[in-house]
């Protein structure tokens, strides 16, 4: 199994960047895709994005597509989430989450899908 710690979060003008890490430790990282998904106040926990095993590939929510950029270091157990031009409605306590799927190339956006989940990062957008 793997134990996923996310950092990052913060408070940001609208406008404004931010970079999550998640950290991965116990089995071997690229053995996971990984996904990052967000709960806004009120919200259902919603998808953000995704990275396959090999990092080859990604998918993106509409909301956050030209926005947002998922990367991977497999020799450092890391996941990240560039968020650029942040808005207020990037409001949300954001999760990474890792599928072990035995698909180097697969992508996966459904919730349900992920075994492993950190416990977030909360990342507020002042206007």
């Amino acid at each position: 199994q793997v134990q996923l710690v996310e950092s990052g979060g913060g408070l940001v003008q609208a406008g404004g960047s931010l970079r999550l890490s998640c950290a991965a430790s116990g089995r071997t990282f690229s053995s996971y895709a990984m996904g990052w998904f967000r709960r806004a106040p009120g919200k259902e926990r919603e998808f953000v994005a995704a990275i396959s095993r090999s990092g080859d590939s990604t998918y993106y929510a509409d909301s956050v597509k030209g926005r947002f950029t998922i990367s991977r270091n497999n020799a450092k157990s890391t996941v990240y989430l560039q968020m650029n031009s942040l808005k207020p409605e990037d409001t949300a306590a954001y999760y990474c989450a890792a599928d072990s799927t035995p698909s180097t190339t697969l992508v996966p956006r459904a919730e349900q899908t992920y075994d492993y989940w950190g416990q977030g990062t909360q990342v507020t957008v002042s206007s």
